[in-house]
């Protein structure tokens, strides 16, 4: 099996691999279910088993990979309980975040946070979707920094590489009010220093795209039910 990723920098071997495989992830190259066989990965990788194993590991252990059994490793397929969790801690947790940010930010963050509206922007026009999923996570994880709150961006980073795949299966579906619509408002919010608007811009977010993955969850749960 090829699997969908890049090739790997054999400089920071384990970082690389486990860097390659969230952004498989994230961008929805690796779909809810699919099998990762280590062997296979490292012989596309030019590489030993260890630091495959290694990165599978570290992603299982963030459960970010579902480890059924040495030999069964799979991309999780959430339920909808599993995604309606997930869903209440970022409005929580992001909600926060963007209120602190509303309040610290500063203008380099802002730049930062501009600059990937406008790249999302460019990335959708020209139908790259692998690159806006990419920018769309990102931005989430830019607003973390912009609060100052590291610990809070691992939890987010965590919850995105959980739901990145069921994400990437709707983003194409999205109308662009949806994929970037409240990171406008959001910014806006920011810039105006206003915490209130932050935390509803961000929360909105969230919340638009509830509908659409909701559908694929079931259509996920139908397809396992009749496999």
């Amino acid at each position: 099996m090829n699997y969908p990723i890049s090739e790997i920098h054999h400089a920071r071997l384990g970082s690389s691999i486990y860097a390659l495989l969230r952004d498989a992830l994230i961008t929805g190259r690796f779909k809810p279910n699919d099998r990762l066989r280590i062997r296979e990965l490292a012989e596309q990788l030019s590489t030993s088993v260890t630091p495959v194993r290694d990165a599978i590991l570290q992603l299982a252990k963030e459960q970010a990979l579902e480890m059924r059994s040495p030999r069964d490793i799979r991309v999780p397929q959430l339920s909808q309980s599993q995604y309606d969790e997930i869903r209440l801690l970022r409005l929580s947790l992001e909600g926060m975040g963007a209120e602190q940010a509303a309040q610290k930010i500063s203008t380099d963050a802002l730049q930062q946070l501009r600059a990937n509206i406008d790249q999302n922007h460019s990335a959708i026009l020209a139908n790259d979707m692998s690159a806006a999923l990419r920018l769309n996570s990102e931005f989430h994880l830019l607003l973390a920094d912009a609060a100052g709150m590291p610990l809070l961006r691992s939890v987010i980073d965590m919850l995105w590489m959980r739901t990145g795949p069921l994400i990437a299966q709707s983003y194409r579906h999205f109308s662009e009010q949806i994929a970037t619509g409240h990171h406008e408002e959001l910014w806006q919010a920011l810039a105006c220093r206003n915490s209130e608007a932050a935390r509803t811009a961000i929360q909105q977010d969230i919340l638009d795209g509830n509908q659409k993955m909701s559908a694929f969850l079931r259509q996920d749960s139908e397809s396992t039910q009749l496999g």
